[in-house]
């Protein structure tokens, strides 16, 4: 059982005149068309086109001497020059 519930909303008039022709052209109501529109920007948008996929860059580095990479507190002040 789906429960409807009334409520006013304020239209911009264009578009309100583009959604009742709409809705006759397709042989349908006002209604339909405007929960068919929520249906579709709210319950479809919130779905990814297509899912993320991350690809991975490779470069080719050297070792700094005296940078113990599993230390971060040291690797940033190297990064940032305070050493």
């Amino acid at each position: 059982m789906f429960l409807c519930m009334r409520t006013t909303v304020d239209i911009d008039d264009k578009l309100l005149a583009l959604a009742k022709k709409y809705a006759v052209d397709k042989k349908t109501t006002l209604k339909a068309v405007i929960e068919s529109a929520l249906r579709k920007t709210l319950l479809e948008s919130s779905q990814p086109d297509r899912p993320f996929h991350l690809t991975w860059e490779r470069f080719k580095g050297k070792r700094v001497p005296g940078v113990d990479i599993s230390d971060r507190d040291s690797l940033y002040e190297k990064m940032e020059g305070r050493v």
